[in-house]
């Protein structure tokens, strides 16, 4: 009898096991098809409608004013960072408290987190460091200047740094691992713009033994030197590979190992999504690494980066660059079949918020301005809507469909434009279709031009005559195309609305002055249209 209760126990127990384990949260995970990308939160596809806390307001008493600029954002993914200072504030001695309000805090706002693990860099230098290493420069030195000058970075070639970031990061995600088991951090960032500024390299006798070595094997193969545009060679040294570009190429392979192997250490605890930020250079110059962060995945060293560290699922490009020419060249150089486009930062300013739509069009995975908190300054809840409006009202239109727009965006049927400086009219194809756009206020007839270049419009291509078409400070109208070329045509149906739970809800049906005067009219707040064509 006690063999039977025995055996009845133990199979009870292997069925709840089997039970637990199958409906268990998945974890998130980026995935890829054809070249293109999806994230995956929950076992469903996620769209990152996220805001990035500013530098200092990741402690208990910064947080409401965060989570108040959260709530007017719409947002659903807070970046916010966590602090090694904090976290191992003694040597070996781990305090998660601060960890254990931010998980409380986003599970009652229902929010998702990234966690931003400033360690050893952040911008370049290493001021969130822990006291103890900060005061022992000689065990965790910085690095050397060319003329043996003081460097404000911290050296990628020193074990010691290494193997004490190395364990702080497991820590960290060990516990994250027991401590969220329902993922309300979906993703980590590694680091924070990592490299060096003033000078390319660590010129310390250490660095420069190793920049006198050959280069390692995992460098030297024939696509990775094809893609950095030098000659394919079996061996060499660092100058005799790679030329003038030498001591960039070996910064960036230093900060890239190391970062590589805190990122492998901590998925090894816990697998989160792992990701790297960039601060840019400019994409259509191809300056010295003297004008830049030397060091960091800029977009010349992406294949360097992909093959020192392996265990970093992305590399993220931080949007400061003016220009409509240079941030759509950065996300063309970002977007790639090896690596899913985020843009973890962008600025705060109005004109950006249309960026985002370029990045949901190139099946990007996510979109986050930068210091959406009133970082203590004292604003008024007008000032702090002000600032806020032009993204909330883009995350408030997206938000309900956050998960068809990052379904859509994975199987490529989005397509999007932005008004750029000239203001010019852009076409798009659709196949049997083709979209004209064109940017400003009231009537096309009687248009009048932006003062910002800030329209933009995305359509997605439900099927060959039907689109979902979202937008501001624009207007659309179509031309038959390709198997429609000459016939004529017109709107079959055009509806306003909204999406709720990822179903659009009509609002009304267009027509009349609404249509027929150059085409449906997107205002300054973002309008969703269901159009569908006929051609006869």
């Amino acid at each position: 009898m006690k063999k039977i209760s025995l055996y009845i126990t133990f199979s009870l127990l292997a069925i709840a096991k089997i039970f637990a384990q199958s409906h268990a949260v998945p974890m998130p995970a980026i995935i890829e098809k054809d070249g293109r990308h999806a994230f995956l939160v929950d076992g469903k596809p996620y769209l990152m409608l996220g805001g990035q806390a500013h530098n200092s307001s990741g402690w208990p008493g910064m947080m409401p004013e965060v989570w108040q600029a959260a709530s007017v954002m719409h947002l659903n993914t807070l970046e916010v960072p966590i602090y090694w200072e904090q976290i191992e504030a003694q040597p070996g001695k781990f305090d998660f408290s601060v960890v254990d309000t931010l998980l409380l805090q986003a599970r009652k706002h229902k929010v998702h987190l990234v966690f931003l693990w400033f360690a050893t860099w952040k911008n370049g230098s290493n001021h969130y460091m822990p006291e103890w290493m900060k005061s022992d420069a000689a065990k965790y030195p910085d690095i050397t200047g060319k003329d043996g000058q003081p460097v404000d970075s911290p050296s990628p070639n020193v074990a010691a740094t290494l193997a004490v970031d190395v364990k702080a990061f497991t820590t960290v995600m060990r516990y994250l691992k027991q401590a969220d088991p329902q993922h309300t951090v979906i993703m980590m960032q590694v680091e924070n713009e990592s490299g060096a500024w003033g000078s390319v390299r660590d010129y310390s006798p250490l660095a420069q033994k190793l920049f006198e070595g050959m280069v390692p094997a995992e460098l030297m193969k024939p696509e990775i030197l094809t893609a950095l545009n030098v000659p394919v060679v079996t061996v060499g040294t660092w100058a005799q590979v790679f030329g003038d570009r030498a001591d960039e190429y070996f910064q960036a392979w230093s900060v890239a190992r190391f970062i590589g192997q805190v990122a492998a250490a901590g998925k090894a605890e816990y697998a989160l999504p792992m990701y790297v930020n960039c601060a840019l250079r400019d994409p259509l110059t191809n300056p010295t690494a003297n004008n830049y962060e030397s060091g960091g995945p800029t977009d010349n060293v992406i294949p360097i980066w992909k093959a020192a560290a392996r265990a970093i699922d992305l590399l993220a490009p931080d949007i400061y660059l003016q220009g409509s020419e240079k941030v759509l060249k950065v996300l063309d150089l970002y977007c790639r079949p090896d690596n899913a486009l985020f843009v973890p930062e962008a600025g705060l300013m109005a004109g950006n918020a249309k960026y985002m739509y370029e990045v949901i069009a190139r099946g990007g995975i996510g979109f986050s301005p930068f210091g959406i908190d009133d970082n203590g300054r004292g604003s008024t809840t007008d000032e702090l809507s002000k600032r806020l409006t032009p993204f909330g009202q883009e995350y408030a239109m997206a938000a309900p469909m956050m998960r068809e727009l990052a379904k859509w965006g994975f199987e490529g049927k989005i397509k999007a434009v932005i008004e750029r400086e000239d203001h010019a009219e852009q076409t798009i194809d659709l196949g049997a279709w083709q979209a004209i756009v064109s940017f400003g206020g009231g009537r096309r007839d009687e248009a009048k031009t932006n003062i910002d270049a800030n329209g933009k419009m995305m359509i997605v291509q439900l099927d060959d005559n039907k689109f979902v078409v979202a937008g501001t400070m624009s207007h659309i109208t179509f031309k038959p195309a390709g198997s429609n070329t000459g016939k004529a045509w017109q709107y079959l149906k055009v509806v306003e609305g909204h999406y709720e739970n990822g179903v659009f809800q009509a609002l009304r049906i267009l027509n009349g002055d609404e249509t027929d005067w150059g085409g449906p009219r997107f205002g300054a707040s973002p309008t969703v249209l269901q159009i569908s064509l006929i051609a006869r």
